[in-house]
């Protein structure tokens, strides 16, 4: 005799992650995301209400503090006028010590990553006491706006910040490899104007730019300084009046001579911390769960655009961690500059710079679709001397040495 039997598939509309589970799909770990919709007990969801609140502090620190503190709608590009100070740095011998690390491996690169930590972590600490804004840290280059309203104030603090992050310098001037003793220095460049600050892209890929000859100009101000010191443009210098004195160069700019004492350079401004909202919730119930995990993406979901997709996915696996290990693969680097769109805003009538924003965003958006569907990740829109770039890399995170790009 057969015995029938009946096999029952739950509804999974029932499932209480159900209305959540289209934007869980690419916040969650696979595992997580698994063992959640398999279980979705209080501790479970407790554990996922846990990692999305991590995965927020981690990316809070890779997008600009007004995309923080109020994020855009993802998908719709959004911009704005700004009157501040822009403030750029790059290092000269990254390459050399690059090179001495990658000939050492595994032991190279823990060393190098030891040492871009310390640096960045050092600079970070300095702008932020010092009330700057991080917009982008791209390699080994920094950029950092001061905005307060008041241009001279503006750019007093640019001119302390640039002072205090070269003599910050000291302790990398002398890093032990095998190859020798090498050295790390820095270029900083200032200018004071107005630009058009702008966030572009597709729901799932958002980047912040700026765009105007005034980014531009700041840019030229740090390629044509010196390591070591602190370099003006002539707008810049026209508004310090005698406050610290300055040296000519011959590409029309003009270098700070650091003679001032620590009480002269003056205290750190006070600066308001960037909001690491933390929930803390009573009702462990499984709809007050879902009520909180509902809200977390609702935080998350913005500024997880501002990240391509790939590297998404690897802070996502790794938030619980806080750490990515260290490796050195061979890559091939791309740079995409569009010359001449980014400055067109400053001639532009009012009513043309949201064609021109939506141009550019256009530009941005198919560009990075491209590249994804090539396996390459478009990191983000840096800036050049004569114009905005795109840098883009191939086998940063999935290496193939049979891969001709």
């Amino acid at each position: 005799m057969n015995a029938q039997v009946t096999y029952t598939v739950a509804d999974t509309q029932t499932n209480p992650l159900f209305p959540l589970e289209r934007q869980l799909r690419w916040l969650l770990p696979t595992n997580l995301y698994a063992a959640a919709w398999v279980d979705p007990s209080p501790s479970m969801l407790t554990r996922v209400f846990e990692h999305l609140r991590t995965l927020q502090h981690v990316l809070i620190d890779y997008v600009p503090r007004h995309v923080c503190d109020q994020p855009p709608e993802p998908g719709n590009p959004r911009y704005n006028w700004q009157e501040g100070t822009l403030l750029f740095t790059d290092l000269a011998g990254f390459t050399p010590l690059l090179e001495a690390c990658s000939a050492e491996g595994l032991n190279g690169a823990e060393v190098l990553l030891r040492v871009l930590n310390n640096y960045f972590s050092g600079m970070i600490e300095i702008i932020s006491k010092s009330s700057g804004d991080l917009l982008e840290f791209t390699g080994d280059a920094l950029l950092v706006q001061f905005t307060t309203g008041e241009p001279q104030r503006d750019i007093a603090q640019a001119i302390n910040t640039g002072l205090r992050m070269q003599r910050a310098m000291t302790p990398f001037q002398h890093i032990q490899t095998h190859r020798g003793e090498l050295s790390l220095n820095m270029r900083v460049g200032i200018h004071t104007g107005r630009y058009v600050t702008a966030d572009i892209g597709t729901p799932q890929r958002m980047a912040h730019v700026l765009l105007g000859r005034a980014v531009t100009l700041a840019k030229q101000a740090e390629g044509s300084g010196r390591i070591q010191q602190v370099a003006l443009t002539e707008t810049v210098k026209a508004q310090l009046g005698d406050r610290v004195s300055l040296q000519p160069t011959a590409t029309d700019h003009w270098l700070v001579i650091d003679n001032l004492r620590v009480e002269e350079l003056g205290e750190y401004e006070i600066t308001v911390a960037r909001r690491r909202s933390t929930s803390i919730f009573f009702d462990r119930s499984v709809s007050g769960l879902i009520g909180e995990i509902e809200t977390a993406i609702q935080r998350v979901e913005p500024l997880a655009s501002y990240m391509p997709r790939s590297v998404l996915q690897l802070i996502i696996d790794t938030a619980s961690e806080r750490r990515i290990s260290p490796a050195l693969p061979t890559v091939a680097v791309a740079f995409v500059n569009l010359m001449g769109l980014p400055e067109s805003v400053d001639d532009a009538r009012p009513e043309e710079t949201a064609a021109i924003v939506d141009c550019f965003s256009q530009a941005f958006s198919l560009i990075n679709g491209i590249v994804e569907l090539k396996g390459g990740i478009l990191q983000k829109v840096t800036y050049h001397s004569i114009g905005s770039e795109m840098l883009i890399h191939f086998g940063v995170l999935n290496p193939d040495p049979s891969d001709p790009h």
